[in-house]
């Protein structure tokens, strides 16, 4: 089992940076398979990136690529969430999510697929 804590998000502006962390709890974190959603006012929570459990395999939504960078650090029991070139549409509450699997990752995307949750945190992008 495995306890998540996001922290790092905040209000910047359009156009800006931010990195967000989630340390998990649990001696067995080399082995999950994380990724970050965010949920919008009123919309749905939808998936954003995800990093397989070694951290060679990365996977994006559209609107992350290019943009956000998921990384890993096993020893640390983190991962983060590099996000660059901030839009106001990216305004949302973001959560860590991980599963222990040996599925691909690219066929996690769906919120039913992560069994472990954080309790999110709020990023909010002004125009």
């Amino acid at each position: 089992q495995v306890q998540l804590v996001e922290s790092g998000g905040g209000l910047v502006q359009a156009g800006g940076s931010l990195r967000l962390s989630c340390a998990a709890s649990g001696r067995t974190f080399s082995r999950y398979v994380m990724a970050w959603f965010r949920q919008a006012p009123g919309k749905e929570r939808e998936f954003v990136a995800a990093i397989s459990w070694r951290g060679g395999i990365t996977y994006y939504a559209d609107s992350a690529k290019g943009r956000f960078t998921i990384s890993r650090e096993n020893a640390k029991n983190t991962v983060y969430l590099q996000m660059n070139s901030l839009k106001p549409e990216d305004t949302a509450v973001y959560y860590c999510a991980a599963d222990l699997t040996s599925r691909a990752i690219g066929t996690m995307t769906g919120v039913a697929d992560f069994g472990y949750w954080g309790q999110g945190t709020q990023v909010t992008v002004s125009s």
